[in-house]
């Protein structure tokens, strides 16, 4: 996400001819767009993007129960 927004500041500083960003070549200005792409073609292969949401879910299931196991009174375990 980091390198969409990169990439997006350097367009428009390029397009709007701002800065050093004007003298630049344009595979420089739009390389970030290509290394987004290849960083989540990489994510999505790999699994990294389908273990985070995993994660993401799991955390929340286990903030839920112990919410619920504080509302019956019961002792919470904390877990790592």
């Amino acid at each position: 996400m980091y390198l969409l927004g990169l990439g997006i500041v350097l367009l428009l500083m390029k397009y709007l001819e701002y800065g050093p960003v004007a003298g630049w070549s344009w595979w420089i200005v739009l390389a970030p767009f290509g290394l987004a792409a290849a960083w989540w073609a990489w994510a999505d292969f790999s699994g990294y993007t389908k273990r985070k949401a995993m994660e993401k879910m799991d955390q929340k299931k286990r903030d839920r129960l112990d919410k619920q196991r504080e509302k019956l009174g019961l002792k919470t375990s904390k877990r790592r």
